[in-house]
């Protein structure tokens, strides 16, 4: 039995599953090419996403031509779906992971005649590398390394050759045939084996039930339903820490370096999150993803770190692995994320944001969430002036960025918002005023009179896509002639292909259009009265996602592809938000 090497396949062609602490990548092929065992920021054990077969991969398939194949998930679930068809019959193959269970379950159904199948199971541990003792007996198989303990239960003979585990079997019309892949310890108590028909249907009641609470009527239900779904299925039950995607180092520059770690809770993304949330009805989640923000930031915001581990946890030491030859050939493979330790200003204005946004909402305000509060605006008020890395985490010389000053404004302001009735007049008076003045730094500093334009950072000449969030966090009206003409100076030079760039085009750009930063054009335009062209923008970005209604971090526009990190969180919360606009009322960055 030999392990085949493939190339990496199109991130089109990966569906999402997911159980509350993790999710794995399925391929049209009957691969499982990306798996984090036992939690999203764990090393991977399948990991042929990165490299090849050899790095660990699932797949069950026909050993026969097929003829024709599609692949759907089971209605208002992440219970995913494929009709595989050969000359000799066809059958289904249907993935899913129980909540909270560390299990996935692959099913083989027989629909017609009979198609003969193969299954190989690559274990390879601490990302795609270190194979496992493996073990196969009368009702499965086990792999072991160190304390992590897998196994796997069929009803079909297994056999083992070097650390891999395979099987040949036919199936016929109205057979069932069960692969139930279970991680646990090697201490640990035994687990009764799992029934996968009532897997299955616990696994479609809870996300028909925790998708039943979005009512609000759009124009694009389905598109957004499937948002939400992906959304949830990047929810680390545990804590209520939301990961911004489920991979790492997928190129945003095709075979390039810009290749980084996404398995970790911006708090960048707080405001938009629970804007998301709220908006589609979803208020424990929004509740829980709050609770999580003021845990994890603690009571000194001298230490708040850009993000965190989904526990919470502060240390997320970058490094390279040099084993992996990298998705399509990108390299280097980053496992952890050095921008965690970057000063960005915005965050701060981002949590006081989130803040006033769950106090419209009615969330109950805890004595943690007042005094953090309360701490974020006094530190802010002392280090607003210093220059940071950007809400894209330069890796360059700290400057004055434009957004991040703009954000620290919304924080100053928010504050007032949320508390300023229970300050005394001296302490409201010095907040009021340093409003004004952060204001009229900004409009003096970042506004280019020259180019009619806000620029990306003071002094600078280019503007960036980050600008297009100043009328939508209601820096200024989005009739301000200078919001009119830095929104007009993005369309010329941050637009390809219909799409939007977050920086200044070159001949060849470096990276793809940014998902987000499209949907944040379609929030201004639709702001400023221009439904139409909104629309036409918003449905050419829902073009994008793939045939299971998925997208990445950004999208290749000369190479047709999705790019980036994938799924990614921010570019589905920034559609459901944009969604919901069209429909409003609902709770805005910029509302009262």
């Amino acid at each position: 039995m030999v392990t085949i090497k493939s190339m990496s396949k199109p991130l089109e062609d990966y569906g999402l599953i997911g159980d509350g602490h993790t999710a794995a990548l399925v391929s049209r092929d009957g691969s499982i090419d990306w798996l984090c065992w036992p939690r999203f920021d764990s090393p991977a054990c399948l990991a042929a996403l990165l490299g090849d077969d050899r790095n660990g991969c699932w797949r069950i398939s026909p050993t026969t031509a097929l003829s024709r194949q599609s692949r759907r998930y089971r209605p208002s679930t992440l219970i995913l779906e494929q009709d595989l068809e050969t000359d000799g019959g066809a059958i289904q193959l249907v993935d899913f992971m129980p909540m909270d269970s560390h299990t996935i379950v692959r099913t083989v159904r027989g629909v017609r005649g009979c198609v003969p199948m193969h299954m190989i199971l690559t274990i390879r541990f601490e990302y795609g590398v270190v194979p496992g003792w493996t073990d196969c007996g009368h009702e499965g198989a086990t792999i072991e390394l160190g304390s992590h303990r897998l196994t796997l239960n069929t009803c079909v003979p297994l056999s083992a050759d070097a650390g891999t585990i395979g099987a040949d079997f036919d199936v016929r019309a109205g057979d069932q045939i069960d692969f139930v892949l279970r991680f646990g310890t090697t201490g640990g108590s035994a687990q009764p084996q799992a029934n996968a028909a009532a897997a299955f249907r616990a696994t479609e009641d809870y996300w028909r039930d925790w998708l039943g609470r979005f009512t609000k009527d759009t124009f694009w239900p389905e598109a957004v339903r499937r948002s939400l779904l992906t959304l949830g299925a990047l929810v680390y039950q545990p804590s209520g820490g939301i990961v911004a995607a489920p991979t790492t180092s997928l190129p945003e520059q095709p075979g390039g370096e810009l290749n980084w770690d996404y398995r970790y809770c911006w708090v960048r993304d707080a405001t938009f999150t629970l804007c998301a949330l709220l908006n589609s009805g979803l208020r424990k989640e929004a509740e829980a993803w709050l609770a999580w923000l003021v845990r994890a930031v603690g009571s000194d915001p001298a230490e708040l770190r850009i993000m965190y581990r989904l526990d919470g946890g502060r240390r997320i030491n970058e490094y390279q692995l040099d084993r992996l030859p990298g998705y399509r050939h990108a390299r280097p493979v980053r496992i952890g994320n050095a921008a965690s330790t970057q000063r960005q200003l915005d965050v701060f204005g981002e949590l006081l944001d989130a803040f006033n946004i769950a106090k419209r909402a009615g969330i109950p305000r805890s004595s943690r969430l007042c005094e953090v509060e309360h701490a974020i605006a006094n530190h802010l008020a002392e280090i607003w002036q210093l220059p940071g890395q950007g809400m894209w985490e330069s890796r360059g010389e700290p400057r004055h960025y434009v957004y991040s000053k703009v954000m620290c404004w919304v924080g100053i302001d928010r504050y007032i918002r949320n508390v300023g009735a229970e300050l005394d007049k001296k302490s409201r008076t010095r907040f009021e005023t340093l409003r004004d003045i952060i204001h009229q730094d900004i409009c003096a500093e970042g506004y280019h009179s020259g180019l009619k334009t806000f620029v990306h950072f003071y002094g600078g000449q280019t503007v960036d896509a980050s600008l297009l969030m100043l009328p939508l966090v209601g820096f200024l009206p989005i009739e301000d002639p200078r919001i009119v003409s830095t929104i007009t100076c993005i369309e010329r030079e941050l637009m390809r292909g219909g799409l939007v760039y977050r920086h200044q085009l070159r001949r060849d750009p470096e990276e793809g259009a940014f998902i987000a930063c499209s949907f944040w054009l379609v929030d201004c335009w639709r702001m400023q009265g221009r439904q139409e062209e909104a629309r036409t923008l918003f449905e050419r970005i829902l073009a994008l996602a793939n045939d299971l209604g998925l997208l990445s971090e950004e999208y290749n526009v000369e190479g047709r592809r999705l790019a980036g990190n994938f799924p990614q969180a921010l570019s589905h919360l920034s559609l459901i938000n944009s969604a919901v606009g069209f429909s409003g009322p609902v709770l805005q960055r910029a509302g009262g």
